[in-house]
């Protein structure tokens, strides 16, 4: 039998788990429960009526919050010559080119974002099946692939967060810190929902958000109103 802490079952006590909330209630009752001994994450979990697996309903993408996520991303960015220089002064974590390679090639994984000038994708190209399971690999859809590496630097560093529909359909991400003003959450939350939808798939038939709940990083979800989610 799976335990459950005290604060988990705490928690579950002042949610119906039956329930819609509207956003602002929701946020309220999970920063309520939110009592871990660290800022735990807001995260936020869409079920969509898409089918990822067919290449008309893929979804992927990225969005700014406006509030950022609170989470401090360590930025690699594959440049040479005077792009090395602008991605290190917009504050990029790791710049190089074959030398970051042999790095990643040795294991060295030390960032969460990687960026890399178009001239090296064939460079970056290498290291597919490193970077590719673990969601690194630069992509032009997501602007990672990109000339204006000072501009990546800075979105990635500002809250920038990327999104990809699971086999089953659902999107999940953190949207936050428990934290975080109510205000602050139910913007980023609307921003995020609102980037879904601008990134609907064509494929896309019948009900598209179907579902959406909130969490913290240790306490149970909560079933949001989706009229609440409009910008």
């Amino acid at each position: 039998m799976a335990f459950t802490s005290k604060r988990l079952t705490d928690a579950k006590k002042t949610i119906d788990r039956l329930q819609s909330y509207e956003l602002s209630k929701a946020i309220e009752l999970i920063k309520s429960g939110a009592k871990a001994k660290f800022d735990e994450t807001i995260e936020i979990s869409m079920n969509l009526g898409i089918d990822p697996r067919k290449a008309d309903q893929n979804l992927r993408g990225t969005v700014l919050l406006p509030h950022g996520t609170g989470k401090t991303l360590r930025v690699a960015v594959f440049a040479r010559g005077d792009k090395a220089k602008d991605a290190e002064t917009a504050g990029a974590d790791i710049v190089g080119a074959e030398d970051l390679a042999e790095k990643i090639q040795a294991g060295q994984i030390e960032f969460d974002r990687c960026i890399a000038t178009p001239d090296m994708m064939a460079l970056v190209g290498r290291l597919g099946k490193i970077l590719g399971p673990r969601g690194l690999m630069p992509n032009p859809k997501l602007g990672t692939v990109t000339a204006n590496v000072v501009e990546a630097v800075k979105a990635a560093k500002g809250g920038q967060v990327e999104f990809r529909a699971e086999k089953a359909g659902i999107v999940h991400a953190g949207v936050g810190k428990a934290s975080f003003e109510v205000a602050s959450l139910a913007a980023n939350i609307k921003a995020f929902v609102s980037a879904i939808n601008r990134a609907k798939p064509t494929g896309a038939k019948g009900t598209y958000i179907k579902k959406v709940s909130l969490s913290s990083t240790m306490g149970p979800g909560i079933k949001l109103e989706l009229s609440s989610l409009a910008e």
